[in-house]
């Protein structure tokens, strides 16, 4: 039986021109308090007249409404977020005296923001594109945010010339695009440039840009950073997150085509896992060395275009995070959330990383302009839940009331009665002392050091899979095509011989040049061990968390969707049935099945196999359908798993589709839950 709808029809009264009043509920009143009797018609002169200056609701509604926007953040300006836990699972006090490393099974709240980088609020989830993974601890001893990537490296290695990339990789000035895209001239003529980048950029052609799902990306703190015990011992420490759900990502062709169907992709697929109880999780994994170690390598740990093989030091998993609630308000929350890199607590300090050195004043600086205050950690997602006590006071929006006259420190109030305010503690933080810089003069320089740009592309490239580097390559000619400069092209190609010759020749190859000289490098790159830590394919991914997208039709076998369904259930994944009208379908036994999607709003792309359940009768009317070619070819052109009934045979029967392991018949549902989460590189397509 349903339930009648709260919202009685008396509640609503027509006015004398059509327009709709309501009643009931609590009453509706200004932003001061003052209750409102019409909220549909402005005060005016006469019935016809002009209206009135005096009309207070009216110009504090329109005043409210023309300054709701704040301004996007300069980068990662589009993102998503969501609540949840972190949990210590291995205790390390004998690294760090942080209060949420100590005690096996302690939890603390967390808010997590995922983003892209380059696009601007309204730009789409899918680009071929670095996310943000930033990570807010509300710890006792105050907030920690861990503001990384979901690349372990960056395309600089100095700060002060993160203007300039993001201007490189920004729409063009002169033009305002494209959008959201590394595919232009500016871009590719930065980073030709700065053979520093080399790394990163491929990171971004490769499959790590395009992921799957936020839920299946890994995350990276990027710098290396210290830790410190109680003992004032100290260690170098860089950090990781590991998803639990596996790491995945889409082809090319998927991410374009996913940016049509659905460009809130990434979002819905987090905010539908959440609400679906599936709630997403990664491990925090961290690699510690010390400086006698980082001495020996041939690179420099403080260089932020270099990363640690997990070959070399095993990343050592010391909690999890858990996203469990989705934010109330997307605004107040997701938007103005403010991650500052220069938040950190006892027992983790900084580095001398010059990125990380510059972004601990950059992240501070630009919420200022972004939110208007530097009361800004007063906003409550961005307020810490441990008491907080100082001398700071007034400022814009200012919403602490402060009593008495203590304003400053040292002062002796006390003595005469009077609240004399807070005190720095012996158990506070203190920064740890740093080990190379005493004795030291000061210079703008870079270390020789962090010389070697092309041992580490190198060992990235080549640590890869045949089909990852394969589109690696593609990447390469995709972008690399959009460029309108030939001597950026060529550059490119000449950069690129020190990362590998075959990499380059095939680049060449696909953008019809012939390959220039090889551009001297400033430090001959070397071979190092291959690291299969950062090919995804190498890895194995759960079913569970995946999307089975099941086509059915009028008179479809109800046992067979039956069984389908509960295999994919048991299985901790999600089937989204489509179907010719989002109403349903009727099934073979007479019960209803209601539809999610409508199969010209569905295509394939945004599930990870397919599967069609459809009656003989519906078959030749299906056949001739565009949507539903599209829905098979597709699956088919992305080497996902296709089952099917017996009926459905002559759906496959198109041009350049064949069998193989991952095409089959739908007798044991099983089959298609095993290959969720995989695909079969094997095709010929």
């Amino acid at each position: 039986m349903s339930k009648k709808s709260s919202v009685k029809s008396a509640d609503f009264i027509p006015g004398p021109g059509g327009e709709t009043q309501q009643r009931g509920g609590e009453p509706l009143t200004t932003n001061h308090g003052v209750p409102i009797s019409d909220n549909q018609n402005s005060l005016k002169l006469g019935l016809r007249g002009p209206t009135l200056l005096e009309d207070f609701v009216l110009r504090e509604k329109i005043f409210h409404f023309d300054h709701e926007r704040i301004p996007e953040r300069i980068v990662h300006a589009r993102g998503t977020g969501a609540h949840g836990y972190f949990e210590c699972t291995n205790p390390i006090p004998e690294l760090s005296k942080a209060s949420l490393f100590q005690k096996k099974g302690a939890r603390v709240p967390v808010f997590c923001r995922f983003s892209t980088v380059a696009g601007s609020k309204g730009s789409k989830d899918t680009p071929r594109d670095v996310r943000g993974f930033a990570v807010k601890f509300y710890t006792e001893e105050g907030n920690w945010d861990l503001v990384g990537n979901n690349m372990p490296v960056f395309f600089i290695q100095d700060a002060i010339k993160f203007p300039d990339l993001i201007h490189a990789v920004k729409p063009e000035a002169d033009r305002g695009f494209p959008q959201a895209a590394s595919a232009h001239d500016t871009f590719w003529d930065f980073v030709s440039l700065m053979p520093e980048s080399m790394h990163t950029v491929l990171w971004l052609m490769s499959d790590r840009a395009l992921p799957r799902s936020l839920r299946m990306m890994e995350g990276f703190g990027v710098h290396t950073f210290v830790l410190e015990n109680a003992q004032g011992d100290t260690h170098l420490v860089k950090f990781h997150w590991k998803p639990k759900q596996g790491v995945q990502s889409t082809l090319w062709d998927e991410a374009v085509k996913i940016s049509g169907a659905d460009p809130d992709y990434h979002r819905r697929d987090m905010f539908e896992a959440i609400q679906a109880g599936q709630y997403p999780e990664w491990e925090l994994g961290i690699q510690v060395f010390d400086q006698a170690w980082a001495d020996r390598q041939p690179y420099d740990v403080l260089d932020a275009t270099k990363l640690i093989p997990e070959e070399e030091i095993p990343v050592q998993i010391i909690g999890r995070m858990v996203l469990d609630r989705y934010p109330d308000n997307f605004f107040a929350e997701t938007e103005q959330v403010a991650f500052l890199p220069s938040n950190i607590v006892p027992g983790i300090d900084f580095s001398n990383d010059p990125l990380l050195q510059g972004r601990l004043f950059s992240y501070l600086d630009t919420q200022k302009s972004r939110l208007g205050t530097a009361n800004f950690h007063q906003i409550p997602i961005n307020a810490p839940k441990c008491p907080m006590h100082n001398f700071q006071r007034d400022g814009m929006m200012q919403t602490q009331v402060f009593k008495g006259r203590a304003t400053y420190e040292p002062n002796s109030l006390a003595q005469v009665g009077e609240p004399a305010g807070p005190r720095a503690v012996e158990q506070g933080f203190e920064t740890v002392a740093r080990h190379h810089i005493a004795s030291v003069d000061k210079c703008r320089v870079r270390a020789r050091t962090f010389a070697d740009h092309f041992t580490q592309p190198r060992l990235f490239y080549r640590s890869q899979t045949p089909i990852e580097q394969a589109h690696i390559v593609d990447g390469f000619v995709f972008e690399l095509s959009k460029v309108q400069l030939n001597h950026v092209r060529l550059r490119m190609l000449g950069q690129l011989q020190n990362v590998d010759q075959d990499l380059a020749q095939q680049v060449a190859e696909g953008l019809g040049l012939h390959l220039p000289e090889k551009i001297a490098p400033a430090k001959a790159p070397i071979d190092m061990p291959l690291s299969d830590a950062l090919s995804i394919l190498k890895q194995t991914c759960p079913v569970a968390g995946r999307t089975l997208g099941l086509l059915v039709s009028d008179g479809a076998d109800a046992k067979q969707v039956q069984s389908l369904q509960h295999a994919v259930e048991q299985a901790g994944a999600s089937i989204k049935v489509i179907a010719e009208k989002v109403g349903g379908v009727t099934l073979s036994d007479g019960t209803h099945l209601p539809a999610d999607e409508n199969i010209n709003g569905a295509p394939s792309v945004l599930f990870d196999a397919v599967a069609l359940i459809v009656a003989q009768k519906q078959v030749s009317h299906l056949a001739k359908q565009k949507a539903v070619q599209d829905f098979i070819s597709d699956a088919y052109a992305h080497y996902k798993a296709i089952a099917y009934c017996s009926e459905a045979q002559q759906l496959l029967d198109q041009p350049h589709i064949y069998s193989d392991d991952f095409i089959f018949e739908l007798r044991k549902p099983q089959l298609i839950v095993d290959r969720l989460a995989s695909r079969y590189w094997d095709r010929n397509v």
